[in-house]
């Protein structure tokens, strides 16, 4: 019975089409596993491809033809969009970057900032918890060699375990996401005074020495600056795109324009700008106090013809979280400013998706 459920369910997938194409999901080799038995339908599709309203066009109709289906009880469908590489950005990126550096790695992500006090960390922690949270698997690299604070913001202590059989390092994982970070490894009170070859070194260790597994996102959280960090990693792996972190002081947008023009030239997709510290909101009063300014990460995303992903209050308990090792998306997953890193974290896997088909961003 099951053997012939099961014929039945790929006979029901060779009549779902290719949106405007005559040829079906089966035949394209976008079906990856089908699992079927006494009424239940698990289907598997992976697909590369840069029309992401095809493949959801595709996911809902294999949905609703196997619903339709007799004796199909429950359907689940899976879809693993891979965005694939436009040829000149392959061609330039073949010369060094190795793919199977961390093998299982869907997408990885770039944190960075121009100039370091903006939070970028505290975004970076609380990106990669609340798309865990969104539901996928998540891993967050502190690439921050010369000040690691994703230790203090997971409340992780501790040295880290080593994989004996593949001799490789296993990450922490706490609420959801697997970390590592130097912190782990040095002293705190061990000042790291490193040429730029050590530091390009211990990234690449950290990317392939760690036991990352199967992860639809690596979020890294870069250090400041454009320097060594940043270039290992635009020349070690391919980057899905690189989020900026910034202040609305126009001190802070100039070194963030810095940043975003560094990761044109190296062509790094950018995802966009987020606008951190925008806005003190009162809690006694309510009123709205804007004590770095305000917009200004949304006026310069419009003028570099980048995406502008959001604005994250300002919030003594965004910063007691950190101290306490608990983000505020844990502590206080329901609030306004949880929702306000939902809502930017949103915003990136909409941009991550888009990417393959955005125009280079001009720096004027």
């Amino acid at each position: 019975m099951s053997s012939e459920f099961k014929e039945q369910i790929w006979a029901v997938l060779r009549t779902v089409k290719f949106p405007g194409m005559s040829r079906d999901v089966v035949s394209f080799g976008f079906v990856k596993s089908v699992e079927a038995s006494g009424g239940s339908v698990t289907v598997d599709l992976h697909m590369a491809t840069a029309n992401q309203a095809a493949a959801r066009q595709i996911q809902e109709d294999v949905d609703r033809a196997l619903r339709a289906a007799d004796g199909v009880e429950e359907v689940v469908v899976n879809m693993k969009v891979a965005v694939p590489v436009k040829p000149e950005q392959a061609q330039q990126q073949a010369v060094m970057q190795d793919p199977n550096l961390i093998p299982g790695v869907e997408n990885v992500i770039a944190v960075a900032s121009g100039k370091g006090g903006v939070g970028k960390s505290t975004v970076a922690a609380s990106l990669a918890v609340r798309l865990a949270q969104l539901g996928h698997t998540v891993g967050l690299l502190d690439a921050d060699i010369y000040g690691p604070s994703v230790p203090i913001m997971f409340g992780i202590q501790g040295k880290p375990r080593i994989d004996g059989e593949r001799n490789r390092i296993l990450p922490f994982e706490k609420y959801g996401v697997k970390v590592m970070s130097l912190g782990f490894i040095l002293d705190t009170d061990t000042p790291v005074i490193w040429r730029g070859p050590m530091v390009m070194k211990a990234i690449e260790q950290m990317l392939a020495d760690v036991v990352w597994g199967e992860l639809d996102f690596l979020i890294v959280d870069l250090p400041p600056g454009t320097g060594d960090a940043q270039l290992t990693l635009t020349q070690r792996v391919p980057l899905s795109g690189a989020v900026v972190v910034t202040t609305p002081q126009d001190v802070a947008l100039i070194d963030a324009r810095k940043g975003l023009a560094m990761f044109t030239k190296v062509d790094v997709p950018v995802i966009g700008i987020i606008e951190n510290m925008s806005g003190f909101a009162c809690p006694h009063c309510g009123e709205t106090t804007n004590i770095f300014k305000h917009g200004g990460g949304h006026r310069t995303a419009d003028l570099l013809k980048t995406p502008f992903l959001g604005a994250i209050p300002l919030d003594p308990k965004i910063v007691e979280g950190g101290d306490n090792g608990v983000p505020i998306v844990v502590s206080e997953p329901e609030g306004s400013h949880a929702d306000a890193f939902r809502k930017v974290a949103e915003a990136v896997l909409r941009q991550v998706a888009k990417n393959a088909e955005q125009p280079k961003l001009s720096i004027v």
